[in-house]
């Protein structure tokens, strides 16, 4: 039974690495031949002794030869590649050599816009780690969450997604939504997450698990691995409790927030998080909601110290639209200086912001909820190089289906071109 399941077909390199073990006891056979005068007379054998030989060195080579192109091929597959060919081969090499000496970036954040950035980023570097939020609460991440007593996996769920080398059919499964019964609005992979962080009894090492399966370019890595409730204090002094309310509840006050905090306060980051910080070439803060996903990341001890002290490019991407009950009319100092409110230090070098004018048609619905295009103006500019603080701005508006996000390729050729301008001054 067990030698039939190992001749099962699978990625086909184990008929390759039979076919090699015969060459190499052919040629070994013909080999000791020669050397002990075993087996044949070597004067009246030579032939089946060289015969021997050859066919072996033949079988050798022709099964390494295969077994690396079934191994290609199956990256080739994960890497969108069609045909196996040697132009496509060399691309490949080419490209991977090319991404692993691609800048060391970190990206923190969480939420739709950090996955949006990790695609476009992971096409021109390899070494990205994300850092993301587990703050949040509400829809299947925080029913997780509450029933199993594990950290929310729906923003790690979107960034593993993003920086997966795996087949679409894949990418549809872990995005899957359950649509009737008791699994309804909850997702494949956040359930996926969950069974792994069971099976090996930690969330840190469920993570790396997941990622090694998918294929994952980089790492991705929760803010920290310690259970975390994020709440907001308004502007009217009210406080609300929990992620998914403070929109909600801020909006209904009609109150701004004056600023966020986590509890327990004191929460540790992963080491391996601080020493990716300390070795990086571009910090990123953003895309994402800013006070539940970019800031929460900032609250926890000593992240904001080794941003600091890190020689790396810190820059943020803010928002293409404004987020009612969190950010309403907010222009792009507001939200550096929400930024800076709660980190106490000026840690931004660049802002990187959209000027790109938006469709009518296309902000008809965000305007009805409340939500406006955020276009920085000349005062705020000249605010923000008064303190030091680059302004980049470029047409970075993709829309699909009506829906307003960032273009990550552009986001992802800024960042890169800072970080080669960086290294070519110097």
């Amino acid at each position: 039974m067990s030698f039939m399941k190992w001749i099962k077909p699978g990625l086909g390199i184990k008929r390759w690495i039979f076919l090699g073990l015969i060459g190499i006891i052919s040629f070994s056979f013909g080999l000791s031949t020669i050397f002990y005068k075993t087996v044949f007379n070597l004067v009246q054998n030579w032939i089946i002794i060289t015969c021997l030989i050859i066919v072996g060195v033949i079988l050798i080579v022709f099964s390494i030869k295969k077994s690396i192109q079934s191994i290609l091929k199956v990256v080739c597959n994960y890497k969108g590649y069609n045909a196996l060919d040697k132009e496509t081969i060399n691309k490949l090499l080419y490209k991977e050599k090319i991404l692993n000496k691609g800048p060391k970036i970190v990206v923190i954040g969480g939420g739709t816009g950090l996955s949006v950035l990790l695609r476009g980023l992971k096409e021109y570097t390899s070494n990205i780690t994300a850092i993301v939020t587990v703050a949040d609460d509400g829809g299947g991440s925080g029913i997780l969450r509450e029933d199993l007593g594990m950290l929310p996996p729906g923003d790690i769920r979107s960034c593993l997604v993003a920086l997966a080398n795996t087949e679409p059919t894949m990418e549809k499964i872990l995005q899957y939504r359950f649509k009737e019964g008791s699994l309804k609005g909850q997702s494949f992979g956040n359930l996926f997450i969950a069974a792994m962080n069971e099976i090996y009894g930690n969330f840190e090492v469920a993570i790396k698990e997941i990622s090694n399966v998918l294929a994952v370019t980089g790492r991705v890595l929760p803010m920290t691995t310690e259970s975390v409730k994020l709440y907001a204090k308004l502007k009217n002094g009210k406080v609300i409790e929990g992620e998914s309310n403070i929109p909600v509840k801020s909006k209904e006050a009609d109150s701004e927030i004056d600023h966020v905090f986590i509890k327990p306060r004191k929460l540790r980051p992963l080491e391996e998080a601080l020493d990716v910080i300390r070795e990086a070439d571009c910090v990123v803060l953003g895309p994402g909601s800013l006070y539940t996903s970019v800031i929460p990341n900032l609250l926890i001890n000593d992240l904001v110290k080794e941003i600091e002290k890190s020689q790396a490019i810190k820059v943020y991407i803010t928002n293409v639209m404004t987020q009612p009950g969190e950010t309403d009319n907010y222009g792009v100092v507001d939200h550096i200086d929400a930024i800076s409110k709660h980190t106490k230090k000026s840690i931004i070098d660049y802002v990187i912001t959209n000027i790109e004018r938006i469709p009518p048609y296309t902000l008809i619905k965000y305007h009805e909820d409340g939500a406006k295009p955020v276009i920085i103006t000349d005062e705020e500019e000249e605010e923000l190089l008064s303190r030091g603080i680059g302004v980049i701005k470029d047409n970075l508006v993709d829309v699909k289906k009506n829906y307003i996000r960032h273009d990550a390729k552009k986001l992802s050729e800024i960042i890169t071109n800072l970080v080669l301008n960086k290294r070519f001054k110097i």
